[in-house]
């Protein structure tokens, strides 16, 4: 069975002091960089997602309801937009961008992007049709096992999970490697994730 790691959206936008900081996103960025450094030889691939927002249109409000719309965050080309120090010190070499034209949760609906160019909606089109995807990636690797890390539970990486599951991948999500942005979302995504058959797990 070869298997895959999925790091999602462990960027600064996303830990404390960033624009949509969850408490605990720290921890977790050094807490997921522990793990690749002593578990990097399991894994046939590694891919990272982030946020890289250029002009998402109403994903983005200056009156957000935080379900549908957002305060600006993840905006490509700034540091917080970055992958966090922790996990750029990994060397990992296949980075998925993900929203850049539009509202995306999933690291499913990215594109491989290992720049961080800012590119034109025609560009990211483009790359879309080329296939660039996560799900191609992945079948290229041969990967059947897909194990889910990041930020944050209950949004991005649940909805990343689920899209794995879909695509009939055999998925894990490390509950110690991931943080909720509040705890009631978390119970509501973990009994969501549970449902669709994915395994929720500790990392050790």
């Amino acid at each position: 069975m070869t298997k895959a790691l999925i790091v999602v959206d462990v960027q600064p936008t996303f830990c404390e002091g960033g624009e949509l900081g969850v408490e605990g996103g720290n921890a977790v960025a050094e807490r997921i960089a522990d793990y690749v450094n002593a578990h990097r030889s399991e894994y046939a691939y590694i891919a990272t997602t982030q946020d890289w927002h250029i002009e998402p249109g109403a994903h983005w409000s200056a009156e957000p309801d935080f379900v549908d719309t957002w305060p600006k965050h993840g905006a490509a080309g700034t540091p917080n937009a970055e992958l966090h120090p922790a996990i750029k010190a990994l060397i990992i070499h296949h980075h998925f961008k993900k929203g850049q034209y539009s509202a995306a949760y999933s690291g499913f609906e990215g594109i491989e992007d290992n720049t961080d160019r800012i590119q034109t909606r025609e560009e990211v089109a483009a790359e879309q049709s080329a296939g660039k995807t996560l799900a191609n990636a992945l079948k290229a690797a041969g990967v059947s096992r897909v194990d889910v890390v990041g930020i944050a539970e209950s949004h991005c990486v649940k909805d990343t999970a689920l899209d794995a599951g879909k695509l009939g991948f055999e998925v894990t999500v490390f509950a110690d490697l991931t943080v909720p942005v509040s705890e009631e979302l978390g119970v509501a995504a973990r009994k969501q994730m549970t449902a669709a058959g994915i395994t929720l797990a500790e990392s050790r």
